[in-house]
């Protein structure tokens, strides 16, 4: 009888730890989304280069012109990566996430025990979602920023090195995995935790290029707070 009381309390304390720990956890992203950075710089002259901040509700994307004067990114991500092979569109949207819930997970009710706790564990490697667009309507899970050739510089420095690279330095497509017509893989740098999801990976890119941002955040809703 002992040691069941032992293991029933044993027990009880893992899941008191579990319950103190996600309540903490929440508090934390909750009180660090709210907390602004940039919130000032942002406001800049001689802005002229649009950006778009995307969300299917879960996951964010930065969404960039495919081709201008500073960047063409067509000469390392090719459309004709993609099923369409759409010629047309011009603007091109990077998702970075775990490599395990791309690939593996197309939805919820395909989602393994065992890919869950690699990723919010930070033991699975990381992919880079690329998708690629014609035109975009601003809603609230889509808003439109415009921002200058510097700030827009420091953004492309940082989604560049987030790729990984071969030997020769080139970024590596991952087979030829997409969700529709319009969109690629590539492999990336990193591993997604509960401290550092796609949404700190974009907050991050947004940090990086002088705009508004939260001080950290985990969710979508911790990058649009900033911009309602």
């Amino acid at each position: 009888m002992n040691v069941i009381k032992k293991a029933i309390r044993s027990i009880l304390k893992i899941i008191l730890g579990l319950a103190v720990f996600l309540l903490l956890y929440a508090l934390i992203i909750f009180i660090t989304s709210i907390i602004p950075v940039n919130k000032n710089k942002s406001l800049k002259t001689h802005n002229n280069i649009p950006v778009y901040i995307l969300s299917n509700g879960v996951h964010t994307d930065i969404v960039l012109p495919l081709n201008n004067s500073i960047k063409n990114w067509s000469t390392s991500i090719s459309y004709l990566d993609t099923k369409a092979q759409d010629s047309t569109r011009n603007l091109i949207a990077f998702g970075w996430g775990d490599k395990g819930f791309y690939l593996d997970t197309p939805t919820w009710a395909d989602l393994k025990t065992s890919t869950a706790i690699k990723a919010v564990t930070g033991m699975s490697s990381s992919a880079m979602h690329i998708t690629f667009y014609k035109e975009l309507e601003e809603n609230e899970n889509c808003k439109k920023i415009v921002i200058t050739d510097e700030d827009y510089k420091l953004l492309i420095g940082y989604i560049e090195d987030s790729f990984a690279v071969n030997g020769d330095q080139k970024i590596q497509r991952i087979g030829t995995h997409s969700y529709g017509k319009y969109d690629v893989f590539y492999e990336a740098k990193g591993s997604y935790s509960l401290f550092y999801t796609c949404n700190t990976w974009a907050n991050q890119a947004l940090k990086s290029g002088n705009q508004k941002a939260a001080l950290w955040t985990v969710l979508d809703k911790g990058i649009f707070y900033h911009y309602e």
